[in-house]
């Protein structure tokens, strides 16, 4: 892939917040820091690009984007600051307009003449599009000397690639695609966004918690120095793919979980909670774990509506929270998928405000810095979300062909969900395994659901067997 970089600029808010704005990063902020910036992949369609002169491109798509970035970093100028921290060791998100040299986003453009949109739609990898993306293997600690916000639009043979590194200790996923869709928003014309970002983060937790913190080692640098002579084991090689579940399949799904109910006090299985037992029930199996053998789910929870007193939908930082639970292998292949389902279920519902705060309290008190991987032992953990309305995210030009995560912050069980775009309660998982794993998944009829299992369930349902609606979506994740 021939990919030529045309210019690099720093996009800055059309109209600067005037003075110094600084927000102390929260518990709930810290822990990523030592994580990887997290990054986005849109991928844009429009037959006519290849026609457009390089004028009419720079004019009508690339400075259609900077100025529409420039109004929206009016409203989410922490966007456009950098961390900071002071000689106590306290970590904070700073935007000061006088500083001309640190204040603002990234934003490069490239051609990749030779690259169409079909090049890049493959089910299998991010090798194909990681050149599409920048900031690879930075850390969000460094966010104290980069942006906060790096973006880079290719011109493809026939279409537009979109790729965007937004550092971590500063946002989630909720507010990722708050910012997202309010860039769209005023890109296509509107004057103002219709939902402004709540930035206040003392709201979510108003504590000052130091952090003697240098930039981790690289979890995949090879040893050296006094223990270079220990012979070193070779990580097993990892391969990604994307499943996608129509919206029958994952109906299917919901309806095997419910047909079930254990009789241990869970209420029917929502969606969330069915497809994400399916799928560690299944990624278990196909590691041909030793019954005895734990294997953990770890699912980043979205905590706005769980603390007390509740936070609104449009805070901006990270309000999320790590749900671990686990169980031994032999117990999932042994049961249903609503033995599963019901163990993950059991650890969501009772993550309340009080388990919240506890976890809070414990971490301030001794905080420890993880990687991205560490989610547990055997595990499979769940980011983003399909709540997400990534498919909306028009800037003038149509709806995405497709959203994916870049090569950051995977490891050997990490899925990531998102929305179908055949829409309904479709469902696209973007998971990364072991290679002989994933062979195995790959030819799992039961975990693809094969189009005659999809129509014998239907078949069950029309004769009035349980659909299992239970109690809605219940997606949590980030």
């Amino acid at each position: 892939m021939k990919i030529k970089i045309m210019s690099k600029t720093h996009v800055k808010p059309t109209k600067p917040v005037l003075g110094k704005k600084q927000f102390h990063l929260t518990t709930f902020d810290l822990p990523y820091l030592a994580f990887y910036y997290n990054q986005k992949f849109l991928l844009y369609k429009f037959e006519n690009l290849l026609d457009l002169e390089e004028t009419t491109f720079q004019d009508n798509v690339v400075e259609k984007l900077k100025d529409g970035l420039g109004l929206v970093l009016e409203d989410f100028y922490q966007l456009a600051g950098k961390l900071a921290k002071d000689d106590e060791g306290v970590f904070s998100v700073e935007y000061d307009a006088d500083d001309a040299e640190t204040n603002g986003v990234d934003f490069s453009v490239a051609h990749a003449a030779d690259v169409t949109v079909d090049d890049l739609t493959a089910e299998d990898g991010t090798a194909k599009f990681k050149e599409l993306v920048p900031y690879n293997g930075i850390l969000n600690l460094e966010g104290l000397s980069r942006p906060l916000l790096a973006v880079q639009v290719t011109k493809l043979k026939d279409g537009l690639a979109m790729g965007l590194a937004f550092n971590h200790a500063v946002l989630d996923g909720t507010a990722t695609w708050h910012f997202m869709s309010s860039w769209a928003e005023i890109c296509n014309g509107a004057q103002s966004i219709s939902t402004l970002p709540f930035l206040d983060r003392a709201k979510a937790r108003d504590r000052r918690v130091t952090l003697d913190l240098t930039a981790p080692k690289d979890p995949n640098a090879t040893s050296n120095g006094d223990d270079a002579a220990t012979p070193t084991v070779e990580p097993p090689k990892l391969v990604e793919k994307i499943f996608k579940f129509s919206d029958s399949a994952v109906r299917t799904i919901k309806s095997r979980a419910n047909s079930v109910i254990p009789s241990d006090g869970s209420k029917p299985f929502s969606t969330f909670q069915s497809l994400s037992s399916h799928i560690w029930r299944h990624v278990t199996l196909a590691r041909g774990l030793k019954p005895e053998e734990i294997t953990v789910f770890t699912v980043f929870a979205d905590c706005r509506r769980r603390v007390d007193p509740p936070m609104p939908e449009e805070y901006f930082g990270n309000l999320i929270q790590a749900i671990f639970t686990g169980t031994a292998a032999g117990m999932l292949a042994a049961h249903g998928p609503e033995f599963g389902a019901s163990v993950i279920q059991k650890a969501v519902v009772a993550h309340d405000a009080s388990v919240i705060d506890a976890r809070n309290d414990e971490w301030e008190k001794s905080p420890k810095i993880f990687q991205f991987k560490d989610a547990g032992v055997n595990c499979v953990a769940v980011g983003s979300s399909p709540r997400f309305r990534v498919y909306e995210v028009d800037f003038g030009w149509g709806k995405p062909e497709t959203v994916r995560s870049g090569m950051n912050n995977r490891f050997n069980g990490m899925m990531y969900l998102y929305q179908g775009k055949a829409g309904g309660i479709s469902i696209d998982v973007e998971i990364t395994l072991e290679a002989s794993v994933m062979e195995k998944l790959e030819k799992s009829k039961e975990f693809l659901l094969s189009e005659e299992e999809e129509e014998e369930d239907g078949k069950k349902l029309s004769n009035g067997h349980s659909n299992g609606n239970g109690n809605g979506n219940g997606f949590v994740a980030v």
